[in-house]
């Protein structure tokens, strides 16, 4: 799988757009490494951004987004793309309003704390699986193009005939 990820294949990926990952690098809510002026992703940088436009279509506001990222990191030690992967112990809950962390069976942190409501459990493993499963699909394609003389990408014949 593609560990490294450009800022076109990131909002290619996500639907973010150039300006919102400038605006999170430059406040350091996903801060990517650089090559000179480009920004590169590792895929625990891409997913946290798949998870945060995730939970921003669904209306919680960045500055509550920032806050678990900032929890995650300092009470549990871990990250908001670790938190969502398959294999995690640990899973994000929202009642539509509040932020929830289960951390076990029977252990419910409320991230934004004070919440009453029932819970709705919102799986953002599946976004991860969506952005895994578009990195093997773009890289698929890949593979059944070629650099024509102009240096732009053409089908390669096999891949016509198919």
């Amino acid at each position: 799988m593609q560990s490294q990820f450009t800022s076109n294949d990131v909002m290619a990926l996500t639907g973010i757009t150039a300006r919102q990952l400038q605006w999170w690098d430059e406040r350091r809510i996903v801060a990517p490494r650089r090559e000179g002026h480009r920004r590169i992703y590792d895929y625990d940088e891409l997913v946290t951004v798949a998870v945060i436009c995730q939970l921003r279509h669904r209306g919680f506001s960045l500055q509550r987004v920032r806050k678990v990222i900032r929890f995650l990191q300092q009470e549990f030690g871990t990250n908001l793309a670790a938190t969502v992967s398959a294999a995690s112990e640990y899973h994000l809950l929202t009642d539509g309003t509040h932020l929830f962390l289960r951390t076990s069976a029977r252990a419910v942190v409320d991230l934004l704390k004070n919440s009453e409501q029932p819970l709705l459990d919102i799986c953002l493993s599946d976004e991860v699986r969506r952005v895994r499963a578009e990195i093997h699909a773009r890289k698929k394609n890949a593979g059944s193009e070629r650099p024509s003389a102009r240096g732009r990408f053409q089908r390669s014949e096999r891949a016509r005939s198919a």
